[in-house]
């Protein structure tokens, strides 16, 4: 029998992340949550799309991330897509808010999980690809998955 909450439980991913920037570097956060937004994204009712982070009074915020209403919940008391205060060392709020201020940098959130009983957030320091940096992805996706149907056929 495993023991309880040692499992990683992916909830939410947001994809164009991924296409819309260059990740340069990864953090790992823990998020504040109420109670019924914690049993919300146990039901994987979290939504990354126009997620993103920033500092207010210094302090890491996930806003825009919209957690649907827990389903079970009688008192309707939390606002899908409040502001959520972000849990980092000081030393590392402080070393991603001076990366934030280089040009072009932004923080984007790239997946939301439980790591034991905790939910977290993966966030990415990204810098915004151009154009023609975007169609280059798609060729060299196009081009893996042809690879992969090639190796395919083989078999």
């Amino acid at each position: 029998m495993a023991a309880r909450g040692n499992s990683n439980k992916t909830v939410c991913v947001n994809r164009k992340a991924r296409f819309d920037y260059e990740i340069v570097d990864h953090v790992e956060a823990g998020i504040v949550l109420l109670g019924t937004e914690v049993k919300a994204l146990r039901e994987g009712k979290g939504n990354l799309v126009d997620a993103f982070v920033d500092f207010k009074a210094g302090k890491p915020m996930l806003l825009k991330f919209e957690i649907s209403p827990y389903s079970n919940d009688q008192t309707g008391s939390c606002e899908p897509r409040r502001p959520r205060p972000l849990l980092l060392k000081k030393v590392e709020a402080a070393r991603l808010k001076a990366r934030v201020n280089e040009k072009g940098l932004a923080l984007i959130p790239l997946s939301v999980y439980f790591k034991g009983p905790w939910a977290k957030v993966e966030i990415g320091l990204g810098r915004g690809k151009a154009k023609a940096d975007k169609r280059q992805t798609l060729r060299k996706r196009e081009a893996q998955r042809e690879i992969d149907r090639a190796e395919r056929r083989r078999r």
